[in-house]
């Protein structure tokens, strides 16, 4: 058995040494890590949904912490914990409707008035089964409701009753750890194929001859155009060229490889092309709850200039990346300085460097922020592998991955 401490530290160690390129790389690692502590952790009978809960916000908790602006490790942490709290109340929600179901049987074969005996039903069942949940219960439940008393006629407990007791809780037990572990099976499913959901949606935004501009280096956008592309679509992309770091130099020489007509521009001149251009498609690093989206620094000019301009401005982003947190909560980490090394070269500039003020600070400062903010007012449209939404709706969409409880860890 792999001693799942062990990894966990393993991984911790990874995300504070930014080991780990990209959100989706890194939210699948994380997925597939809360499945190992899910799969290893002993369930106790009773409690069983808040022993697991507890047990992933604790390892969720060093995972967040260890890389705060990497917003998707703690998107799939809460969407874990939804699914637990799903499961769990879809099974309370089946066992209210079965304790409805031996009722009835109950009233029709008791004709002495003799009860078969079973075990009281909690309160906190009879509360999970009312509250609404995505998975709601169904209509035939609505309209019976819950049972007027919690209690059931009880007879002699004997020896073949307690040992089939302990065999229910066992079965129960086995039951939500197999459910949740599905679901989080299914969630490493939907990151793995939030690409090709995404891409396959190009058809319908990308159109004969049209400019298309991005910014950066983004697979969500590589294989958004390449769709488009292979669907006999043509069309020319304005790539920005994403400095310091360059990274729109690394997608134009990808999408010249794919055979699309790529055009590398320098960010300062977005405003001056966006004229030509007739749609700007960027990926995002983290899509807010407010609307507001997290992506590479720059973008915000891009989205300006787009906005003077009419340009339609669509953002790209797997349900993963979308955060049930708004831009002003204190736990949430926006940006993170990169090496001033990126923009300077430290031998050129030594003696602007120098201490020579007497104030104890540099007369040269470099700032390199990673990360730029759009608000949800400059965006036109989210392409998620749910479908295309206005950014007007993107709380309501994030609010179905996410539970309330979760949103502080």
């Amino acid at each position: 058995m792999p001693d799942v401490q062990s990894m966990v530290l393993e991984f911790v160690n990874k995300l504070r040494k930014r080991k780990i390129e990209g959100s989706q790389a890194t939210a699948r690692c994380t997925v597939e890590l809360l499945r190992s502590v899910i799969s290893h952790h002993r369930v106790p009978h009773a409690n069983q949904a808040s022993a697991l809960i507890d047990a992933v916000k604790a390892v969720g908790a060093q995972l967040v912490a260890a890389n705060p602006v990497e917003l998707a490790v703690g998107n799939v942490v809460r969407r874990v914990l939804h699914i637990i709290r799903e499961e769990d109340l879809s099974l309370a929600t089946a066992a209210v409707a079965g304790l409805d179901l031996l009722e009835a049987s109950d009233d029709d074969e008791d004709v002495n008035g003799k009860g078969i005996g079973y075990p009281g039903m909690s309160a906190a069942v009879v509360a999970a089964a009312a509250r609404s949940t995505l998975r709601p219960p169904s209509l035939q439940t609505l309209l019976e409701g819950t049972p007027e008393s919690a209690t059931v006629p009880y007879t002699s407990s004997s020896g073949a009753d307690s040992e089939s007791k302990t065999a229910d809780k066992s079965s129960v037990t086995r039951k939500l750890k197999h459910d949740v572990i599905e679901g989080v099976n299914q969630l490493i499913h939907e990151i793995a194929g939030c690409h090709e959901q995404i891409a396959e949606q190009a058809i319908e935004h990308i159109h004969q001859n049209e400019v298309i501009l991005t910014l950066g280096s983004s697979r969500t956008v590589l294989e958004f155009l390449c769709a488009a592309k292979e669907k006999k679509r043509s069309f020319r992309v304005f790539v920005a060229e994403g400095a310091p770091r360059y990274q729109g130099h690394l997608l134009a020489k990808e999408l010249v490889a794919r055979g699309l007509q790529t055009t590398v521009i320098t960010d300062s001149a977005v405003f001056a092309m966006i004229s030509r251009v007739n749609m700007v498609i960027i990926g995002a690093h983290a899509v807010m709850a407010n609307g507001g989206v997290i992506g590479p620094v720059g973008v915000n000019m891009a989205a300006l200039a787009a906005k003077k301009h009419a340009v339609p401005f669509v953002v790209l982003a797997g349900s993963h990346k979308l955060c049930p947190l708004y831009p002003h909560n204190p736990e949430v980490l926006l940006n993170e300085l990169r090496s001033p090394s990126e923009l300077l070269d430290f031998g050129e500039f030594s003696d602007c460097l120098d201490f020579g003020s007497g104030s104890g600070s540099p007369l040269l400062q470099v700032v390199n922020p990673t990360f730029d903010y759009v608000p949800p007012s400059l965006v036109s449209l989210f392409i998620t592998d749910t479908g295309g939404h206005n950014p007007s709706y993107m709380y309501r969409l994030i609010a179905d991955y996410y539970s309330a409880d979760d949103l502080v860890m």
